[in-house]
């Protein structure tokens, strides 16, 4: 019997924000008391309309397979919020709903990048992608942006060559709390038509936008919307993270293949999530509204208290929720039972041991010297969760 795997696994790595939940999980069943700030998740409650929804769901016996690219009353309720939000028209056959904004993403790259295509990611990134690319078949290439985390646009051009077939965005962005602007994004799009490229543009965080700044999706420029893939979903806006539900719009041969995908791996997204996205988009959007406040709030009291530690860089969080700092200056500092730190990751490792607060390691997104905290948690959660990174990075020997 064989026993060789797949060589695609070697170039695989598991999702380190996966590997790290799974080590915080493991020391709370020890007793340990662990404020977890790794995890992108809305601590917010799923909408009642939309629970409610999908509990009529059941009830109505709508628990049975669906067509492959989702339902029709959300298909048409999604085409009618792109239409009214992003001020793009779409057709029934350029929309599909997905397992996950992550499936929907992955079953684009699968339906325009394969062996011998290289698709440009701006670094840092959210850290799926280059994986999704690698999975998909193809190579990323993987562009540093400039100090302030806007594209560095000169460099996305000179890397498009022969083999590239798209660019990946996210905009408002994990893990930078970056907002690209139109000027930005209008410079990409013709970069795009010159290069002949597509724009995979995932626009999940496209509601949590902070005062001063505004989403803007490139695929609402002219003569854009057959060349822009749109990546979008329900788990950040509405808080349905464990329903599994996003959808992908496009060009419609794109779709089609993105279907494919679908068709040979989950089927059809799940029947009761989608009645309940049907709700969340038609129904009263206070909840968005509400969370966007406070996300807002927590914002100001994050970017705040890290702005105030002597040697953190904390840049401007212009949307999503994250905090992505620089923290290179306690880099090479020796703590008192830990020794010399010399990592992001071992800083990472030091304030779960030793302070008992997990982050994300900056390199984990492709920027050595950062930590990622996501403050989707109470005032409270965070209030705590600060002072413990503060403690633990003031702690070392002078």
């Amino acid at each position: 019997m064989s026993t060789n795997l797949s060589s695609r696994m070697s170039t695989l790595r598991v999702s380190p924000t996966t590997a790290l939940f799974a080590k915080v999980d493991e020391m709370r069943r020890k007793g340990e008391d662990i404020i977890s700030l790794n995890v992108g998740e809305p601590d917010f409650p799923t909408p009642e309309n939309v629970k409610e929804a999908g509990i009529r769901a059941i009830r109505e016996d709508f628990t049975k397979y669906t067509t492959g690219n989702g339902i029709a009353p959300l298909r048409e309720a999604i085409i009618e919020k792109l239409r009214r939000d992003n001020g793009v028209t779409y057709g029934m056959d350029e929309v599909a709903v997905m397992v996950g904004a992550k499936q929907a993403l992955f079953a684009a790259l699968c339906a325009v990048a394969g062996e011998g295509d290289e698709v440009i990611i701006p670094t840092p990134c959210y850290v799926s992608y280059p994986d999704m690319v690698r999975l998909a078949g193809g190579t990323p290439v993987m562009v540093p942006r400039n100090d302030d985390f806007s594209l560095n646009l000169e460099a996305i051009e000179d890397a498009c060559n022969e083999h590239t077939k798209a660019v990946i965005i996210c905009t408002p962005d994990n893990p930078t709390g970056k907002v690209y602007g139109e000027d930005e994004l209008r410079t990409l799009a013709e970069i795009a038509v010159r290069k002949d490229i597509f724009i995979i543009s995932d626009e999940i965080y496209e509601k949590i936008i902070f005062e001063g700044n505004r989403h803007f999706s490139v695929s609402s420029i002219e003569g854009m919307k057959d060349r822009t893939i749109v990546v979008n979903g329900f788990s950040k806006t509405y808080s349905m993270t464990g329903w599994r539900l996003g959808y992908v719009c496009g060009r419609r041969d794109v779709i089609a293949n993105a279907v494919k995908v679908q068709s040979q791996t989950t089927t059809t997204p799940p029947s009761i999530s989608q009645y309940a996205a049907v709700e969340a988009l038609n129904g009263p959007q206070e909840c968005v509204s509400y969370m966007a406040s406070e996300f807002g709030k927590r914002k100001d009291y994050v970017q705040d208290r890290l702005s105030k530690i002597p040697g953190v860089i904390c840049h401007e969080i212009q949307g999503a929720f994250y905090a992505f700092f620089d923290i290179r200056a306690f880099l090479g500092k020796e703590y008192e039972g830990y020794g010399v730190i010399e990592k992001d990751t071992d800083i990472c490792e030091y304030l779960l041991e030793k302070h008992h607060v997990a982050v994300m390691p900056g390199s984990a997104y492709f920027a050595p010297g950062f930590l990622r905290i996501s403050f989707a948690s109470s005032m409270e959660v965070l209030k705590m969760a600060i002072d413990r990174i503060e403690i633990g990075l003031n702690a070392h020997k002078c």
